[in-house]
């Protein structure tokens, strides 16, 4: 029987084209959508068709159709970005590879980061085409991000049991994802704040006056979204115990409590787990060291800190404390929860394929 649909057509690589395609492939700076064609090209001058290249690669098999014939027609310099309509571009292809390599895995001898005006005194391009390379491969000197990998050797296990109490919580429990948001400080500015006008953002000055601190301690509740909270203005583990004791006497004396806590040094001192040792329906369940995303509580902390007091004024601590009992009054009046969407496994995988990236490791 005679194959169905269009025939592909066959793509025969030189060996210098197939050297450059697995260099930029493999190259762990690459930028990732040029490395995704490099891949699908090498894949199909293998010759897969294009719907075992798109299983392979992982993407459409529309997309394999447009790369393959965009390489058998203008060869490497097909796989860049598309122009604009006008004239042919002017740049070779070994110039702009070099801006990316450069910008990806060298630094300025004076600087930290590339800008325009020293990439394009080192390339000898104009500031505008050093732009828009940059723009076509997504590149941002400018911009720089903060990221921790934990170094817990529990990392994996602990993952799974948390995530595993998002998505599967037990039965008659109540799954508390508990921290304290320690040394909130009562900021008032050193000269009145100057209202938003039309035209004009709010206006304040930029030092302020620090009238003390007080520390929060929330159990956010992943089913329903209310939150157990007390402020006390230190932050020591017999304020945690005492916060334990609240916990106890608010949830049902039926229901098990399973806490999701930091590996703080107030959670684990002696005086705290003899308190859970008499009270047998708490399990305590810990994120791994360095990885506070992973609790619901700070996510809510987030909340608060934007809506009420990174912006606040406050003459003294007890007006602060006022103000954020009003707030998670009026939260716990209309709570919402948050949705846990990703399982263990997909962040796990997310975590392999970024430690892929950083360290260096072939795809």
């Amino acid at each position: 029987m005679s194959g169905r649909g269009r025939p592909r057509a066959e793509l025969v690589l030189s060996d210098e084209e197939r050297m450059t395609l697995q260099r930029w492939s493999r190259r762990a700076k690459s930028a990732q959508a040029l490395a995704m064609r490099c891949r699908i090209i090498l894949a199909c001058a293998g010759g897969m068709s294009n719907v075992e290249v798109a299983e392979r690669v992982g993407v459409n098999r529309m997309t394999v159709g447009k790369w393959r014939s965009r390489f058998l027609t203008e060869r490497l310099e097909g796989l860049l970005d598309e122009d604009r309509p006008g004239r042919p571009p002017s740049i070779a292809l070994d110039r702009v590879e070099d801006v990316v390599v450069s910008t990806l895995e060298q630094t300025p001898r004076n600087a930290t980061h590339w800008s325009r005006t020293s990439m394009a005194e080192r390339s000898g391009l104009s500031k505008s085409t050093i732009g828009r390379i940059w723009r076509d491969f997504g590149l941002k000197p400018h911009r720089a991000e903060t990221f921790k990998l934990s170094t817990d050797p529990l990392f994996v296990e602990k993952v799974v049991d948390v995530i595993g109490l998002y998505h599967h919580p037990p039965e008659r429990a109540v799954v508390l994802c508990v921290d304290e948001k320690s040394q909130v400080q009562a900021l008032d500015r050193s000269q009145p704040v100057l209202p938003m006008m039309p035209g004009m953002p709010e206006r304040r000055t930029h030092d302020y006056v620090r009238n003390g601190i007080t520390s929060l301690f929330a159990a956010f509740n992943i089913a329903d979204g209310t939150v157990i909270s007390e402020l006390h203005r230190q932050h020591r583990a017999i304020e945690f115990k005492k916060f334990l004791a609240a916990i106890d006497k608010t949830v049902p004396a039926e229901l098990e409590v399973h806490l999701i806590c930091d590996n703080y040094g107030t959670h684990k001192t002696p005086a705290v787990r003899a308190w859970l040792a008499r009270h047998p329906r708490f399990h305590v369940h810990f994120t791994p060291t360095g990885s506070s995303w992973i609790n619901q509580v700070e996510r809510w902390f987030g909340f608060l800190t934007d809506q009420k007091i990174r912006r606040g004024a406050h003459k003294s601590v007890q007006a602060l404390e006022a103000d954020i009992r009003a707030w998670i009054a009026d939260w716990n009046s209309s709570p919402r929860p948050f949705i846990w969407t990703k399982t263990a496994e997909e962040i796990l995988e997310s975590l392999a394929r970024f430690c892929q990236r950083i360290y260096g490791a072939p795809h």
